[in-house]
């Protein structure tokens, strides 16, 4: 009877071991929702940076990818283009908080490069045109 009693102590042991193991190999070898699987990188709930969308860059294709962007919320946030930060979506009423506590991570707010920001002189007078 000890025998017994040790030998499924042991093999419930392995089971829970070895179960977290298994679930791992089975989440990174399969493919989600006919999505390509990634490439060796470790998963994680954050994006970096650089894998992040920019949403004063990304297609219209690329923004209804983000869950809970479909088409009316990605034309709302072209046409609201450019943001200077991610929690525009939010200020400036362009999808609801619950939308962007699902997209937060996976997004980004590139400030456009080479454009001239409209800026206010310091003595008030308009910049001389050059």
């Amino acid at each position: 009877m000890k025998l017994r009693n040790l030998a499924l102590y042991l093999s419930l042991m392995l089971l829970l071991t070895a179960l977290p193991l298994l679930a791992q190999s089975t989440a990174s070898s399969g493919t989600a929702g006919g999505k390509a699987a990634q490439t060796g990188k470790p998963t994680s709930s954050a994006t970096s940076p650089s894998e992040k969308l920019d949403i004063n860059r990304a297609t219209k294709d690329q923004l209804e990818a983000l869950p809970g962007i479909g088409s009316t919320y990605s034309q709302k946030i072209i046409d609201g283009r450019p943001y200077h930060s991610k929690r525009d979506l939010l200020t400036r009423k362009i999808v609801p908080q619950k939308t962007y506590d699902g997209i937060q991570d996976k997004i980004i707010a590139h400030r456009a490069t080479g454009a001239k920001t409209k800026t206010k002189s310091s003595t008030g007078t308009p910049p001389k045109p050059q």
